[in-house]
């Protein structure tokens, strides 16, 4: 088949491995041409710990979308999360030498250079530098300063940080399972390109991503990411208290959550009682469905009250940093029955289930558009960027003469990193071996 621009996002979840290969339909959305999944076995919250294991998830997952599509696999985006990325507020600022010129990208370029040799802890790397608002000269609250005259340039920075250890870990991973790393992006923000819409990030908006291992929190407001954070806890520990709690083994506590669960106890009925088979020879068991739902709700409010801490970190309570959305659940987890009441009920604020249909085609398949998915997605339409955009560079570069000064949109600017990172990771990679 011909291949017109298609591109391939690789979500290594700590329950799934999904590889989901995609393009861009004549409308402008993206079409799914093959999505394969594999159970993930060697990763945990977040981050892999074996790797032979997680090699082996990746190459089923991806014989299984190549299977699908006939499309061959080569290179892949690849989301990072895990317990290891945190995120700190920065403001810098550089002053220029020529004031007479207007502010351009170099200038922009310097000052995220200079946020890049932060000092941080043994071990950590910056991963996304984002700006929030930039000063020029003083004059403050500027969102795109490019353009400006001005001799001192500040900003006030979104700083994502992640151990260097666990982001070679994956490099290594799909390097070994024989594919080449496209790109590097921060999960929640693959998940929020692919369920949130853009008047949700101006309104203000708070994505939760209830993964099996993690929980990931992106917030924007006014149209840019405000503040990130992976919370370790996931739909895997519900599924472990229930295995403890009601006495049973692991794949029947699954099934239990996903097809009884709860997270709102008032909801069963006392008589309500599902029977599981024992095992081997023994008699069954009979739970009574009050008292899963129990389980699932103090776990669950556990796992919200930690996100709503860093929704309030962030700033919610004040009336500036409001976020009117409200809060968008997604991931595997968000499918349990009841959660968003419990959400607006702890939180306080508006809640819906996000669904990642806001750029996939009208006829994609229902599988799709389910929020286990929002990760895969979101990376698919990341490597497609990437990929029109190096289009554009080697256009621009193609027509030798100058091009005519355009301003760039500021969103752009925050890829120059991770391209960085995917290029850093590529280079210890190949020097490794």
């Amino acid at each position: 088949m011909e291949t017109q621009n298609i591109a391939v996002g690789l979500d290594i979840g700590t329950t799934k491995i999904v590889a989901m290969i995609g393009q861009k339909n004549q409308y402008g959305k993206l079409e799914t041409i093959g999505v394969g999944k594999s159970k993930s076995m060697g990763v945990h919250r977040g981050v892999v710990n074996n790797i032979t294991q997680t090699i082996q998830s990746i190459q089923n997952a991806v014989a299984e979308a190549e299977a699908t599509s006939d499309v061959k696999i080569d290179g892949v985006t690849v989301g990072i999360a895990g317990q290891h990325i945190r995120s700190l507020q920065h403001s810098d600022y550089i002053t220029r030498s020529n004031a007479e010129q207007v502010i351009n990208e170099d200038d922009i370029d310097r000052l995220i250079n200079q946020v890049h040799k932060l000092v941080m802890l043994p071990g950590e790397e910056i991963i996304h530098v984002l700006p929030q608002d930039f000063k020029v000269d003083g004059q403050a609250e500027i969102k795109e300063p490019i353009g400006m005259y001005g001799e001192r340039l500040e900003a006030n920075f979104h700083v994502v940080v992640g151990q260097v250890s666990s982001i070679r870990n994956i490099g290594r991973c799909i390097q070994t399972a024989g594919l080449s790393l496209e790109g590097i992006t921060l999960e929640p923000l693959a998940s929020a390109k692919a369920v949130l819409s853009q008047e949700e990030k101006e309104a203000g908006v708070a994505l939760i991503d209830i993964g099996g291992g993690t929980t990931d929190l992106a917030v924007f407001k006014d149209g840019i990411i405000r503040h990130t954070a992976v919370i370790p806890f996931g739909g895997n520990v519900i599924t472990e208290d229930i295995k403890e709690g009601c006495s049973i083994i692991e794949k029947q506590a699954e099934l239990l959550k996903i097809k009884f669960g709860s997270a709102w106890p008032g909801e069963n009925k006392d008589n309500e009682i599902v029977s599981i088979p024992g095992l081997r020879g023994r008699d069954p068991k009979e739970i009574s469905l009050k008292n899963l739902s129990k389980i699932i709700h103090a776990r669950v409010v556990e796992i919200i009250e930690q996100v709503y801490v860093e929704i309030k970190n962030y700033g919610h309570e004040e009336q500036k940093k409001k976020l009117i959305a409200g809060i968008v659940l997604t991931g595997g987890g968000s499918q349990l029955n009841h959660l968003k009441q419990l959400v607006e009920y702890i939180t306080g604020m508006d809640t819906r289930v996000g669904y990642p249909n806001e750029h996939l085609a009208g006829d994609s398949d229902g599988d799709i558009t389910s929020p286990l998915y929002a990760t895969a997605v979101g990376l698919v339409l990341d490597g497609l960027e990437r990929q029109e955009k190096q289009t554009t560079i080697d256009e621009s570069s193609q027509d030798e003469e100058t091009p005519e000064p355009t301003i760039e949109k500021p969103p752009v600017r925050s890829k120059g990193f991770l391209e960085k990172l995917t290029e850093r990771v590529k280079d210890f990679l190949e020097n490794a071996e």
